[in-house]
């Protein structure tokens, strides 16, 4: 076969790759376009105007959104809420879901109910845990107030979804009670990869299993801390269903983040124009936020 012909067949061939590569994911992409990109496009086109989101009339008022949410303090208050959980979910999140990871893959198979009891918060629905907690947290008959009654001897109120910033961190707590489960599996699928040929040539070396820990297998999940990390930050700072089934964004603004500050603005005031602008907010500071945060964080990848 001469040259022109194996060129001739490698053209073909690629050809045929391309196209059948374009037939798979244009599906996927139509989905991406209209599901995604679509969105985000008219949201920030629907911020140019003042619009209930209702009627057909919609008033073009150019950039006037924009210039009142750069003196919205309440936008800004929300903002450093989501900040505040961001930080809280990163620290609390992490490192409890390693250490569970590190003890069940200590343990071995003896540990497979404990995976299975501590991966059912996750398991449950943020409404459902919310109204749970909800009950919990409560004033009057809740938990800590119980407790605190217990222990005085005498009728001793508890209020912590009723102040602030006690809600705040309240609500912070309920969310690492229901996310920590999913960085346990993900740390421990992160063990999982880390060869045994190594732990065989730490302890032949002398090492100890606290040593291979933290020497070896800790340092080898950097990309794995890195990813973790990122997730736990994106979503901490789009969160919104727990938060607005247990306080609505109170007391007084308290725990007020700014998906709920969205949702109040566009479907309870009917603003919808400002409340996209809002929503158009939120995407620019995550993705400014996420683009910083990978660029801060870099770990080796290859050891």
């Amino acid at each position: 076969m001469g040259n022109k012909s194996r060129r001739i067949l490698a053209e073909t061939s690629q050809k045929g790759t391309a196209l059948a590569a374009t037939l798979f994911l244009a599906p996927a992409l139509i989905l991406i376009a209209m599901y995604m990109i679509y969105p985000v496009i008219d949201t920030f086109v629907t911020s140019q105007y003042q619009w209930n989101g209702i009627s057909a009339d919609k008033m073009f008022i150019g950039l006037e959104n924009w210039k009142t949410l750069f003196k919205d303090y309440k936008f800004w208050d929300s903002f450093v809420h989501n900040l505040i959980v961001m930080v809280f979910s990163i620290l609390l999140q992490i490192p409890l879901g390693l250490m569970l990871a590190t003890f069940l893959d200590s343990v071995g198979r003896r540990s497979n109910i404990f995976k299975i009891i501590w991966f059912l918060p996750y398991l449950m629905s943020s409404v459902a845990i919310a109204f749970l907690f909800n009950y919990i947290l409560g004033t009057n008959d809740g938990l800590f107030t119980s407790l605190a009654t217990m222990i005085n001897g005498k009728r001793t109120i508890v209020d912590l979804l009723g102040k602030s910033p006690q809600a705040l961190f309240a609500v912070i707590g309920v969310m690492a009670w229901q996310f920590t489960p999913f960085y346990m599996v993900y740390f421990i699928a992160g063990y999982s990869n880390i060869s045994t040929s190594l732990y065989e040539a730490a302890i032949i070396d002398g090492a100890n299993r606290r040593q291979y820990l933290f020497k070896i297998a800790i340092p080898l999940l950097g990309p794995i801390f890195k990813t973790a990390c990122t997730m736990s930050m994106i979503g901490s700072l789009k969160y919104f269903d727990m938060i607005w089934n247990m306080t609505q964004g109170g007391p007084a603004g308290g725990t007020e983040l700014m998906a709920t500050y969205m949702y109040k603005l566009s479907f309870q005031q009917w603003k919808m124009g400002y409340g996209s602008t809002v929503a158009a907010g939120m995407f620019i500071l995550i993705t400014v936020i996420a683009l910083l945060f990978q660029k801060v964080f870099v770990v080796k990848e290859d050891y």
